[in-house]
């Protein structure tokens, strides 16, 4: 087997989406905030920056229901950086309303940002600057940008017809008529246009920060979901992939069937990929997907990892999972095909599988014949099922795993311990720390997963600030008024780095440094 040590050493970091830093803009963004945030994890000994999916954005203002999973978010832009470029002025950015500090409010904070992207293009467009088209244009022409001129059409026809998803267009457009396309391109040049800009600023813009970030010794886990959004440029342009009917809609969708927490199951309307049409093109457009990603990251978490051994398929005419039925997934062909499209032994891929939820069945010797570490929530250890209690106490820990405090899905842990944890759960964590009383159950856990044989250890930003409820990132199961939590100039700056390089020192995670 091989030797993982260089794409997982030993190491520890930070949970973190950008949206969640601070700054003016009603929204955290790849600007001054962000570089500061990687300094800030770097003098703490930290070399892992996890974040979840860079896509733009769709229902629920979800990173994962994305418009594509290809594209980056372009409200993450650095508006700054665009009057760094002499897009935009610094009068531009001087009246920009009132933002809450501690959450992201999208409506007001996209609105915004849309209108100083659309000037920035303009300025863009109208300037003479020979060298910024030439690099615009050269990005543009890139092979690696396949997926761009379909993206950048799919959003200005979205717009056009005032957000409605695709299979509500007129036919020729939702079914790609070439003759209507060819139309719409006509028609709408300048907006298409525009949007391609706004992908390149991001590109630049993302490039730039992970280089930073790379300098400073930090990698960075990128995530990309199992399933992508049926409204989505992937599925508009790509149909023969997926379970759709002759007019696009879904013949079977995502979800997982009734459990302990869910009489019902979860349905979650991802159409289902036609998993033997994938094989039949050699899994192409999943190995671009995938290279995509790792374009963006050094290592990357795949959401839901269980489904490519067997996935719930709910007829997509059911109201609820309880009709589903599972299907045998790819499987090893799957990873095999990937190995080959990235030149990769097939145990040396720099994936993370989500190996998280119950009856994994086959999903777990799948993980172990790849060699590919799951994931440990410290969470879970102290709760009544007493399997997850042996799976995720620290010793019960794989070398080859990653442990969390939590994850985007979970309270934070002051959250937990006040609002969720029964006086039992409590109990047991006590005895698995070995205190009486239990004065900062974050930085217990912090504790807890920097003493852990697993290779890598992330805490949430909440957990390392010391956060309660309210900075919760996602309830899984409720749509709304989720994905908006920001920390605030003061917490970010006034968290325990100190404390947190003292731990990954003391348990060896701590990058070494050399003598000149």
């Amino acid at each position: 087997m091989a030797d993982r040590d260089s794409i997982f050493p030993r190491s520890s970091g930070i949970l973190m989406h950008p949206t969640s830093l601070p700054g003016p803009y009603g929204m955290g963004d790849l600007g001054t905030w962000a570089y500061r945030f990687v300094d800030l994890l770097a003098a703490a000994g930290q070399s892992v920056w996890q974040v979840l999916p860079l896509g733009p954005t769709g229902f629920g203002n979800s990173p994962y229901q994305v418009y594509s999973t290809f594209a980056g978010n372009n409200h993450l832009i650095a508006l700054d950086g665009l009057a760094d470029q002499g897009w935009l002025t610094r009068s531009d950015l001087a009246s920009q309303p009132w933002f809450p500090p501690h959450q992201v409010d999208y409506e007001r904070a996209v609105r915004y940002h849309d209108d100083l992207l659309t000037r920035a293009y303009d300025n863009f467009v109208i300037r003479d600057v020979p060298q910024q088209k030439a690099a615009f244009q050269a990005w543009v022409e890139v092979p690696q940008q396949w997926w761009l001129d379909d993206f950048a059409l799919f959003m200005t026809l979205k717009e056009h017809h005032e957000g409605r998803a695709w299979t509500e267009w007129p036919e020729g457009e939702a079914l790609r008529d070439e003759e209507t396309l060819k139309a719409m391109r006509a028609m709408h040049a300048c907006r298409i246009d525009e949007h391609r800009w706004r992908q390149w600023v991001f590109a630049q813009q993302w490039d730039a920060l992970r280089a930073y970030a790379h300098g400073k010794g930090i990698r960075i886990v990128g995530d990309i979901p199992i399933y992508v959004a049926h409204d989505s440029s992937d599925v508009w342009t790509q149909p023969h992939l997926f379970q759709l009917d002759e007019k696009g809609q879904p013949i079977s969708i995502a979800g997982v069937p009734p459990d302990y927490f869910s009489a019902t199951g979860q349905r979650w309307g991802n159409p289902l990929y036609d998993w033997a049409e994938n094989k039949r093109t050699g899994y192409d457009w999943w190995i671009k997907r995938i290279k995509a990603a790792l374009s963006t990251a050094d290592i990357v978490r795949i959401d839901h990892f269980r489904g490519f051994d067997r996935y719930w398929s709910i007829p997509a005419e059911e109201p609820t999972a309880v009709g589903g039925h599972w299907v045998q997934g790819p499987q090893m062909d799957f990873f095999e095909a990937l190995s080959a499209g990235l030149e990769s032994e097939l145990d040396e891929l720099p994936l993370i599988a989500e190996d998280l939820g119950d009856d994994l069945g086959h999903a777990l010797v799948l993980r172990d014949e790849l060699n590919l570490p799951g994931m440990v929530i410290l969470q879970f250890a102290f709760g009544a099922n007493e399997s997850e209690q042996e799976r995720f106490l620290p010793a019960a820990h794989r070398e080859n795993s990653i442990v969390y405090t939590g994850t985007h899905d979970n309270n934070t842990v002051l959250g937990w311990w006040w609002c969720e944890s029964s006086p039992d759960d409590r109990e047991r964590m006590r005895q698995a720390v070995g205190q009486d009383e239990i004065k900062q159950p974050n930085w217990a856990l912090i504790e807890m997963g920097m003493s852990s044989p697993a290779h890598t250890f992330i805490a949430l930003l909440q957990d390392v600030i010391g956060l309660g409820a309210s900075a919760r990132m996602n309830k899984p199961g409720v749509p709304s008024q989720q994905w908006r939590w920001r920390a605030t100039a003061d917490e970010l700056e006034g968290a325990d780095w100190d404390r947190l390089m003292a731990l990954a020192q003391a348990h060896d995670r701590a990058p070494k440094v050399t003598g000149s």
